[in-house]
């Protein structure tokens, strides 16, 4: 069986919201996950349609190249699983030793978390003023630009790299 190309499948939402997923013979698959192949570094590249059961029902090679319609429920669908705040501004760090906290200002209102290690910091593959630094509690925050950022900013995560 071949994966359906992004020509050969509909999007739409059911009853209850979720995402389905309507085949070119018509049958519909409710409960579809889309599953980026590469969530950081390639975000708009190689994303995979799931069903519910967990088989691929689709692979779709560049999201910017579907029609709006269905591009718009599957960046939807992915907001509402990805979470990753983007650090605007450092406003504080407790210590420069780690593990410290940090209170900083992100796209989601200002809030605070722990580094553990420095190796929890890790710049962007093929973009170095972007970073990713993970919490203790697992959640990955990123810095969209680095030079962009404020000085003082600049200056607490320079101690850090």
């Amino acid at each position: 069986m071949s994966i359906p190309t992004p020509t050969d499948f509909r999007l739409a939402r059911g009853a209850l919201g979720q995402l389905v997923f309507i085949a070119a013979d018509g049958s519909e698959h409710p409960g579809v996950t889309p599953v980026r192949a590469f969530p950081v570094a390639a975000p708009d590249e190689g994303l995979s349609l799931v069903s519910a059961e967990g088989r691929e029902l689709a692979w779709v090679p560049r999201l910017s190249a579907l029609d709006a319609q269905p591009r718009e429920l599957i960046l939807q669908e992915l907001a509402q699983r990805e979470f990753t705040p983007v650090i605007q501004q450092l406003l504080e760090v407790s210590t420069f030793s780690t593990p410290s906290t940090w209170t900083v200002q992100t796209d989601r209102g200002r809030t605070q978390f722990v580094l553990r290690g420095e190796e929890d910091i890790r710049r962007l593959p093929g973009n170095r003023s972007a970073l990713l630094i993970t919490s203790s509690h697992g959640i990955v925050f990123k810095v969209a630009d680095l030079l962009a950022m404020d000085r003082h900013s600049k200056r607490l995560l320079e101690r850090f790299l």
